[in-house]
């Protein structure tokens, strides 16, 4: 019997740790299915549909106001390739319908996380009937959601259920210059550290940078008849290369090797930060946009606006000609005739995703 058990024993245990780690490997996701677009295609849409080798440039312009430009006609703008001009074979401003990665920060300040989960109702009533959502949070982790859908009400409910999490303001105790204190002071007797100190070595957790890079990945295969954008709502707080996979380089590349454009909406700290956090540096890099909640501005005016410069931009394509096919990227350049316009598009463009 003990000779029996010697040779089984070890058996047995190999087989339930197999089965341990095949119930816990994460279950695989299914290939999402795609977007109900029930309209007939029109024209320019079908040849972006058919022609794999266009390079297709969705153009915000504005007014030194800020106000949407609308009133543009093809004649009016210039593309250039690596400083070459190329002939736009594809021209409209109709509305594309959006498929989108809704980013939602789940390490927000306490105040921050509570103004966002109320107000992410809003975004359902921005969307057109054709637009499919994919809802999604990140903090030092990537969560995916449950999936495209075009379904409102199903949308509506996944964002109800959506919790953040949230902290405070303060840098978590057991760090070298955050120990207990007892009325404000140490156990010891000694000064406390004052509260900017600790914030100074307070270090960001969070991995945009992979969030972004996840929310992409779940955006490359979506049909390249639609506009297809990363809704982010953050703080745009980064945690750097000790909590990211994904570098900013690479993911940037990433985003635009797929048409993918990043439109946020900064929360919090975002407001004051916003010439440096990696909210604009996406926005800038991909030819979306960014919009900053200050205290006199609601996040549901903000989604709105975002949703309706996503949909209603410029698209612009062309078949590159003249330039040289060998190399990995392309500079890209859009002009306008007409003065005092800012121009939104991708600056780039990578010869992998010319067919996405």
């Amino acid at each position: 019997m003990t000779s029996v058990l010697f040779f089984v024993a070890p058996a047995l245990w190999l087989g339930f740790a197999a089965r341990t780690r095949q119930e816990a490997a994460p279950v695989a996701q299914e290939p999402a299915a795609p977007p109900p677009d029930n309209a007939r295609l029109s024209e320019a849409r079908a040849k972006i549909t058919v022609n794999a080798n266009l390079v297709v440039l969705p153009v915000t312009v504005k007014d030194r106001a800020g106000r949407l430009v609308p009133d543009l006609g093809k004649d009016e703008f210039r593309v250039l390739e690596d400083g070459v001009e190329q002939r736009i074979d594809v021209f409209t401003t109709e509305g594309f319908p959006l498929s989108m990665v809704i980013l939602i920060d789940n390490d927000l300040k306490k105040g921050d996380a509570q103004e966002v989960q109320d107000s992410l109702d809003a975004i359902v009533g921005t969307m057109s009937d054709l637009d499919e959502a994919f809802v999604c949070r990140f903090d030092q982790f990537f969560h995916p959601g449950k999936g495209f859908t075009s379904d409102q009400d199903k949308l509506l409910t996944e964002l109800r259920r959506t919790k953040l999490d949230s902290h405070s303001g303060v840098m978590s105790p057991g760090g070298p210059f955050n120990g207990p204190t007892i009325n404000g002071h140490n156990p010891d007797g000694s000064p406390p550290i004052p509260e900017s100190t600790r914030t100074i070595f307070a270090q960001p957790t969070k991995a945009l940078d992979d969030a972004v890079f996840g929310a992409a990945e779940l955006l490359k295969n979506r049909p390249r008849n639609r506009r297809k954008i990363i809704f982010i709502v953050s703080d745009g707080v980064n945690g750097g290369k000790k909590y990211n996979t994904n570098t900013y380089d690479t993911t940037v590349k990433e985003v635009l090797g797929h048409s993918i454009s990043v439109f946020g909406v900064g929360v919090g700290s975002a407001f004051y930060d916003r010439r440096f956090e990696r909210l604009s540096e996406y926005a800038h890099a991909t030819g979306g946009d960014v919009y900053y909640a200050a205290k006199k501005e609601s996040l549901q005016d903000l989604y709105s606006r975002i949703t309706e410069e996503a949909r209603n931009e410029y698209t612009l394509a062309y078949v590159p000609r003249e330039t040289n096919k060998a190399k990995d990227y392309h500079d890209v350049e859009v002009r306008v005739k007409r003065e005092g316009l800012t121009i939104l598009t991708r600056n780039r463009y990578y010869t992998g995703g010319i067919a996405q």
